[in-house]
Parts: structure tokens; C-alpha cells; sequence
């Protein structure tokens, strides 16, 4: 049914992998034998093999293949894709907020700084001049390798009114989003395959397929789904404890907060219990916190981590406050980023590295990784300085911006409310609360003969599940499976992030599905 070369590879790769699973071609050993061998599957490096990232694997190829069969006029039982397979906000119609784009376009045709049409207020174009004054070259040149310290200093003042503590520029990395900081993290903690992190199960995808590609190991901890997803320190244990029994090394801890796929949001409580875990075990602690922004509890508001007054309006807490306030001298690596939160500028590919606790020689070591790659790109640098330091009250920019902030951030916790109560309501699916993040992450209790099907099909249950959604209605979500789960679960992760004009049709389309399917193979 599918046509063209996207259609044609997609095919191809539906056929080769089992959804959930990567086959390794044998036959490497004999084309070593014959001397230099020809770049083909059997002899690419086996770790690159290895890696898995089911956010963009085979359902998604399905996917772009119905999509290219509709802009040829092919009919399909829908009419458009819905792709909830991503937290990509602008993909699904999210508009930037005005304040961020005038700055910049002003930072990309500088000559408008001292020139400027009407339309850039005044604040706008001051800000610009700001950076400029400190960047030569604009956005067309390298900046040093760290980022441009005129954004640190912003990212570092940002840290202090959330957190209440200090924070240092010199000790803030400006990255190619968040995924460019948790990779340099990974490069310097693994030195072989006895290194072993600790990952939240489910986990996001990044983490098992970097720790692939560098040859390492993880050790996996469950997330307690029966308490909201929370963290439970005897399962650390138990987690730590295998991995020494295997003979590993325990190199560093990764907490994603709020999580992803699984949407909870961890208490101060809780953390303080894991900054503790990390000190007794003398592991780094990797604080994945790019959904600090969605939170959503009944009192949370947007602007709660960017005004003094208001902060103890929104719900998140940082590990950066909790080591401080604990006085720990637990080693931290924190990451955030431009791509979700409100602003959901993910094409920026913006995002920052903080480390503390962490010594000055090992922090030459990060730099000089960071050198390698000369520096992050300038227009994501500066998305991130707009993202910690936005307009404030009685600037010309303010009005306009908090009206912008505010419906989105409101719009997003309206639709994961509704999408909760929509899962809770479906047959067959049971869904946590979501507290924070883009996404549910509901469990789908799948009949007998719904998972005989899929082996008989060679498919992960929940992964054929997930495809027949998208057949029959053209939403693309992921399966559980992509993301690692307890043995004998299934789940899907989707997003909340279709139009809000439109999210009633796709809950009512996903239920009308889930309610066929689950009679079907009752």
C-alpha cells in the first residue's frame, strides 16, 4: 500500500525489526576476513546497532507513511495524522510567543537593533542590545565553548531567584538542548562495559541508547506506578545492590523530574531521600528537570519560578535546592531546556548543563568536550537567556507576554486533566494522575487474544496495540515497550499536545478504538 523511497525504507525496516527489538545481522566475522570490508549492516559498529530510540522507530515510519499516502490522495479511514508520539508542541500548532521571535529576529538582522520597526518594543530591542554588545560576531560567529557568558550570567540569576541559593556562570554549560549536556555527562562517567547508570524505569529512550553507543551498562530501578510513579528507595537498593552482585561499577543515578514518559512530579521528600541514596552509594546525580515549567497542580501558576514573591505558587522543586538545603555534598549534574516546558521551542535545540559539587579538574575535562564540538549554536544559546530571563512587570514587553504565557501554560493543564479523566473512562486502559510533563502514560490491560495475535505477528503486544490505533485513526503514539516496563505490563505513551480545538476528536477517536479493540479480542 505504501509508496515512494520513505514509504520504501519504512517498509523495509518494518520488516527487518521486530517492533521493540533490533535484529543483528550475522556475517560480520567474514567480511573481517576478506580485509577492508564495504559499510553495510553487518559491519557497522555493533553498538550503533544496538541502540534502540522507539520515539522516532517503526510505528513513527508507519505513521509518515500514511501521511505521504494522503497528500497523494490515498484514502484512508482518517483524514490527517495526529502525531503524539512527540513532546513537539509548535509540530502540533503550539504558536511562539512574540517576545522570544522579536528577539530573535533582531539578534539574526542586527542592523534593525539601531533602526528597529515599530512592532519591537522598546525592552525588546534594549535586551538585544545587551547581548550583542557581548557577543561579536552575533549569531553568525562561535562563542566560547561554555556559551556566551552574558546568557550564563543569565541562566545563573535565573537558578537563584528559583532556588533561592547562588549559582556560578563558570560553572554553566549553554548546550545543543538538553540531550547534548546528558551525553557529555554519559561520555565522562562510562570508561567501559562494567560502568553501570542507574535508569528510571520506564525511562526515556535517550539514556538506555547513549549508554549503548558508549559501550556502557545500566541498571535499571521501577518506578512505582500503584503510588503515582514515585521513587522508592528500597527499589534503589535492590536496583544497587544487583548491579554490585553482577560485578558492576555504579557510576551515577538519573532521575527524570517531572517524568517522562510517566508524567509525575517527585516530593521534596522523596528527593531528599534520593540526594541521601546517591551521597551513601557515591554516585553523581543526574537531575533531568527540562518539564519544570508543567506542573500542574490546583494552585500552580506560570510565573512561579521567575518572581521571588510568587514562588511558592508553583510546585516544582530543583535537586539543585534540595543538595543546598541539605548542605550535601552530593555530586550534581542538572539539565534543562528551550524544547518543552511553555516555551516549546524544540528546533532551537537550546539548553544548559549546571554542575555542583564537582571538581575544577573534572570540570576541565567537561570543557574540553565541549571544545570539540566549538560551542552550541548561537540562536539556541539565545532562546535559553529569553527562557530564564523573560520580560518583567512594567517593561513595554510584559502585557502581551504574560497574556501569551499564561494561555498556554493554563491550555496545557486543562488538556492533561482531560486527558486523564478520558484514559480513566476508556475500557481496558487505567491511567496515574498526570502532574507534570507532556505526557500519560496510561496502562493498557490488553485480552489474552489480543496479545496472542501479536506474537503470532512476532510484535510486542502493546506495539501492536499502538499500531492499530494508528491504522485505524491516524494518531501515532508509542508503546510501553519503547521505554522499558515491568515484565507482563503494557502501556503507551501519548502527549496532550494536539490543538485544544481540536483534542476532544482525538480523545473521542482513540476511545472509540480502545473500545472496538478491547471487544474484539475479548
Amino acid at each position: 500500500d505504501f509508496q515512494g523511497k520513505s514509504g520504501q525504507r519504512g517498509a523495509a525496516m518494518l520488516s527487518r525489526l521486530r517492533l521493540g527489538k533490533n535484529v543483528v545481522r550475522a556475517g560480520a566475522a567474514s567480511f573481517r576476513a576478506m580485509g577492508t570490508p564495504r559499510l553495510t549492516e553487518a559491519t557497522l559498529n555493533k553498538k550503533v546497532v544496538e541502540a534502540e530510540y522507539a520515539v522516532r522507530g517503526a510505528i513513527v515510519l508507519r505513521g509518515m507513511q500514511h501521511e505521504d499516502a494522503l497528500a497523494r490522495g490515498e484514502k484512508r479511514p482518517f483524514t490527517k495524522m495526529v502525531f503524539c508520539n512527540v513532546g513537539n508542541p509548535q509540530q502540533l500548532q503550539q504558536k511562539p510567543i512574540t517576545y522570544f521571535r522579536q528577539l530573535l529576529a533582531l539578534m539574526d538582522y542586527p542592523e534593525m537593533i539601531d533602526n528597529p520597526p515599530s512592532m519591537f518594543p522598546p525592552d525588546v530591542v534594549a535586551r538585544a542590545k545587551k547581548i550583542m554588545a557581548r557577543a561579536p560576531g552575533g549569531t553568525g560567529a562561535y562563542s566560547e565553548s561554555k556559551g556566551l557568558r552574558v546568557l550564563r550570567e543569565d541562566v545563573a540569576a535565573f537558578i537563584e531567584t528559583r532556588d533561592g541559593v547562588s549559582a556560578d556562570p563558570d560553572r554553566i554549560f549553554l548546550t545543543d538542548g538538553a540531550s547534548q549536556g546528558v551525553n557529555v555527562a554519559l561520555n565522562c562517567l562510562i570508561r567501559d562495559k562494567n560502568d553501570s547508570i542507574m535508569i528510571p524505569i520506564p525511562q526515556y529512550p535517550l539514556y538506555t541508547a547513549t549508554i549503548a553507543l558508549l559501550g556502557g551498562h545500566y541498571s535499571p530501578y521501577y518506578l512505582n506506578e500503584e503510588n503515582g510513579w514515585s521513587m522508592d528507595i528500597a527499589e534503589l537498593e535492590r536496583s544497587a545492590a544487583q548491579a554490585k552482585k553482577d560485578g558492576k561499577c555504579l557510576r551515577a543515578l538519573a532521575v527524570i523530574n517531572p517524568g517522562n514518559p510517566t508524567g509525575q512530579c517527585l516530593s521534596p521528600e522523596n528527593m531528599r531521600e534520593v540526594v541521601s541514596f546517591c551521597e551513601r552509594e557515591g554516585m553523581v546525580l543526574l537531575a533531568d528537570e527540562v518539564y519544570q515549567q508543567n506542573v500542574y497542580g490546583d494552585k500552580d501558576t506560570s510565573m512561579g519560578l521567575y518572581e521571588k514573591g510568587l514562588r511558592s505558587s508553583h510546585g516544582f522543586t530543583s535537586f539543585r535546592q534540595v543538595v543546598a538545603d541539605m548542605k550535601s555534598h552530593c555530586q550534581l549534574m542538572s539539565f534543562h531546556s528551550v524544547s518543552k516546558g511553555v516555551v516549546g521551542e524544540c528546533g532551537r535545540r537550546g539548553g544548559y548543563l549546571e554542575l555542583e559539587n564537582i571538581c575544577d579538574s573534572v570540570q576541565d575535562q567537561i570543557l574540553k568536550l565541549f571544545s570539540v564540538g566549538l560551542c552550541s549554536n548561537i540562536s539556541g544559546q539565545v532562546m535559553v537567556g529569553a527562557m530564564v530571563a523573560p520580560p518583567r512587570p512594567g517593561d513595554p514587553s510584559w502585557e502581551l507576554f504574560k497574556s501569551e504565557f499564561d494561555a498556554l501554560y493554563d491550555s496545557l493543564k486543562r488538556r492533561s486533566q482531560k486527558l486523564s479523566k478520558a484514559l480513566g473512562d476508556m475500557p481496558g486502559i487505567s491511567c496515574a494522575p498526570i502532574e507534570g510533563a507532556l505526557y500519560a502514560f496510561p496502562t493498557v490491560h490488553l485480552p489474552p487474544k489480543a496479545v496472542a495475535e501479536a506474537e503470532a505477528k512476532g510484535m510486542v503486544p502493546d506495539a501492536f496495540f499502538c499500531l492499530e490505533m494508528l491504522d485505524a485513526t491516524g494518531i501515532c503514539v508509542v508503546p510501553g515497550s519503547g521505554f522499558k516496563q515491568k515484565e507482563g505490563t503494557f502501556h503507551f505513551r501519548t502527549t496532550f499536545l494536539p490543538p485544544e480545538s481540536e483534542f476532544d476528536d482525538v480523545i473521542a477517536k482513540m476511545g472509540v478504538f480502545t473500545k472496538e479493540f478491547m471487544a474484539k479480542y475479548a
